[in-house]
């Protein structure tokens, strides 16, 4: 499949089908584009969690409020994560980036602020996120993408100290009564890329 037909054939999976299953091989090599994932500067800031059992997602959804049907129904369920604060980052990545890399941080990204890392890590997050569904799409695995959730009960929920919840996705198997596919609810996009 060319990956403009995968973008073209994939939507927002609203209904999973709970009874199946995406194999282990196809999920392993779904993280491993994850994990090649590209970042400003190398910056790498986040943390996955991979999660398939029911008893995890299920306390999960319990946080999700909409989402939590497809949570507990789809075959697997990725959070993606920041590191909590600059400082962490700071001192789990710096020292493993290319001095040129860790340098434009300290000179020009930290004197910006708490508030302004944290965004830029984010958005290196967000980065990966757009792998993460590019990928599925290409392997033919249904995703939906959630901010629909209580990130700060997921953070807890997953025991995190170093990291906070950011976004989760969801990955299975459409379930056929699914309302939102496409031959039912056709793709809406803009026609052209307008420039600014």
């Amino acid at each position: 499949m060319k990956f403009v037909e995968a973008m073209q054939s994939r939507y927002t999976t609203k209904m999973y089908d709970s009874s199946q299953k995406i194999d282990d091989a196809r999920i392993a090599e779904l993280m491993e584009s994850l994990r090649l994932a590209p970042s400003s500067i190398n910056s790498q800031p986040w943390g996955f969690a991979l999660i398939d059992d029911a008893d995890t997602k299920d306390r999960l959804a319990d946080h999700a409020h909409f989402n939590a049907d497809k949570i507990r129904n789809a075959s697997h369920l990725v959070v993606l994560c920041v590191y909590k604060d600059a400082k962490t980052f700071e001192e789990e990545r710096l020292a493993d980036m290319h001095p040129y890399a860790a340098d434009y941080y300290r000179k020009g990204l930290a004197p910006l602020g708490e508030e302004a890392v944290m965004g830029w890590l984010s958005r290196q997050v967000y980065i990966a996120l757009g792998v993460l569904l590019s990928g599925a799409a290409m392997m033919q695995i249904d995703s939906t993408t959630m901010e629909g959730i209580d990130t700060k009960a997921f953070t807890e929920e997953l025991g995190l100290q170093k990291y906070r919840v950011l976004v989760a996705v969801a990955l299975g198997v459409r379930n056929s009564e699914d309302s939102n596919q496409l031959h039912l609810t056709p793709k809406s996009r803009r026609e052209d890329v307008r420039p600014v």
